[in-house]
């Protein structure tokens, strides 16, 4: 059976056992520094796992004009097709069973994730628990680099996920077909603090939920049925395709997208280039409180 949201220690390993195993995809990473993902990968990993880089294969780098970035902000989303290519590059097929994990809560291999569903690859899920669930369970593991696969064809298909830009939030702004869902901690969405970006606050009317509620006090995703319930509560009356998802830079905010998923809560938007776009706009409005 495919994956597509959660996917489990003892599934995965199952899977891994079988004639088709599955291609995963360590997504580690340390946002103030940059170089600790890379290490913890490194010294310690899901044995065969690949190692993708927040910035260097599932970010744009340089010139937009010249990447072709589909959107703004500090991890602007690479064009489609250059992700298909580097997909192609480490040998991933449009046939494979993809599974992602990280060791900080889901918060970055949600991206990889969203962006393999962005390109229309429907089979990819999200280790519940990650690393930390695999090691505990006895998985195997390996330590530094892993033999390079043999390069294959990444096929864009129709994205399975909805992406809005700046320019589309801001026209849409305050009309009853767009919430807009804020996934950082509630000081920087009070602009109570802001460590990063140069203007503190919020997108006015955004609703706050950080995305790390989406775990239990264990570090996996809480049961379907209590995710509903809990942003059934947040939202109110309003429809889960209405929804546009931000955090600071697209990442974190991914989280929320994949558990509204699990609850059956489908069709919700990323804004990708998120807070650090948005402030970085002259004349875009900011809320605090």
């Amino acid at each position: 059976m495919p994956y597509t949201t959660l996917i489990s220690v003892a599934q995965l390993q199952s899977l891994q056992a079988s004639a088709t195993p599955a291609v995963v995809f360590d997504c580690s990473c340390d946002l103030m520094q940059p170089e600790k993902g890379p290490a913890q990968y490194a010294e310690s990993h899901i044995a065969g796992a690949l190692y993708a880089h927040l910035d260097n294969n599932l970010s744009a780098k340089g010139d937009p004009a010249i990447t072709g970035a589909q959107s703004g902000g500090r991890h602007p989303l690479p064009s489609r097709e250059t992700f298909a290519q580097w997909l192609g590059s480490v040998g991933l097929k449009n046939t494979d069973q993809v599974v992602v994990y990280d060791r900080q809560g889901a918060n970055y291999c949600g991206r990889l994730w969203w962006m393999l569903k962005w390109l229309g690859h429907a089979n990819v899920a999200v280790l519940d628990g990650g690393f930390q669930a695999w090691q505990a369970a006895g998985g195997a593991v390996a330590s530094g680099e892993e033999p390079a696969r043999a390069p294959s064809t990444f096929a864009v298909s129709d994205a399975l996920v909805v992406l809005r830009s700046s320019d589309h939030v801001l026209a849409h702004l305050g009309k009853p077909t767009q919430h807009v869902l804020d996934a950082r901690g509630a000081p920087r969405f009070r602009g109570e603090v802001e460590p990063i970006d140069p203007v503190a606050g919020h997108i006015p009317g955004a609703l706050n939920r950080v995305f790390s509620n989406n775990l239990g006090a264990d570090g996996f995703f809480k049961p379907a049925a209590v995710l509903r319930a809990e942003f059934e509560a947040l939202l109110g009356q309003r429809q889960p395709e209405d929804v546009v998802h931000h955090c600071g830079s697209g990442v974190s905010a991914v989280p929320n997208i994949l558990a509204m998923e699990i609850a059956g809560l489908q069709g919700s938007a990323l804004f990708a280039g998120s807070w650090s776009e948005w402030c970085n706009r002259p004349g875009f409005p900011v809320a605090q409180g």
